[in-house]
């Protein structure tokens, strides 16, 4: 025989703080008592679904993670395009700063970048050319010249990359650009900008 008694959970403030539940009494021996959310058992997805769900959450993942690095190509970008304006045609001066430039950013990216897997690399490739208007191999190429260009076009197509692809977000990548929306529109995206722009900060000052 038991004895059941249902009761409201409140706290009650006082020395020692409590919170009331009900109980049931069994066999003389009192127990507290909690009511849980209704838990719904879904079935399980069909396999084809459940695979296309799984590469989408990778996809999330790969875009997660290489995000932060596109936006801060592309205010390093706009800030060394503004300093190549104030130095002008002077070539050996342009060489000097962009040689500063690359060194600081190896410094600060090169680790992380070169941990990137190669998927990552392409979503990479992707995400430049969206937030800067222009495709890697044209980056280069403004920046490097055109030899350079070329070459880094053929080390990428080696391993599937191709520097001059363009980012199409209506298409091919609608996907990554739901993604990335999502991304804007949170919290977490935020807090990753926010730490991308200090590592940005400590890469142009040289630390």
């Amino acid at each position: 025989m038991f004895l059941l008694r249902a009761g409201s959970t409140y706290a009650q403030k006082g020395v020692n703080d409590t919170i009331l539940l009900g109980a049931v009494v069994v066999d003389r021996d009192t127990f507290p008592m909690v009511f849980l959310p209704d838990y719904e058992q879904l079935d399980k997805l069909p396999r084809r679904l459940a695979r296309r769900r799984a590469r989408y959450d990778q996809l999330r993942y790969n875009v997660t993670r290489v995000y932060p690095y596109a936006i801060a190509a592309a205010d390093i970008l706009k800030d060394v395009d503004g300093n190549l304006d104030k130095i002008g045609d002077d070539k050996q001066k342009r060489k000097e700063y962009l040689k500063t430039v690359e060194k600081k950013l190896n410094s600060r990216f090169k680790g992380e970048l070169e941990n990137l897997s190669i998927t990552q690399g392409q979503i990479l490739v992707r995400l430049i050319d969206r937030q800067t208007g222009k495709n890697c191999y044209n980056i280069i190429r403004e920046l490097k010249g055109g030899f350079s260009a070329v070459v880094w076009q053929s080390v990428g197509l080696i391993f599937g990359n191709n520097l001059r692809r363009e980012y199409d977000p209506s298409d091919r990548d609608k996907d990554i650009e739901e993604i990335v929306a999502d991304l804007e529109a949170n919290n977490y995206y935020q807090y990753k900008y926010q730490r991308q722009q200090v590592m940005m900060m400590q890469a142009r000052a040289g630390k």
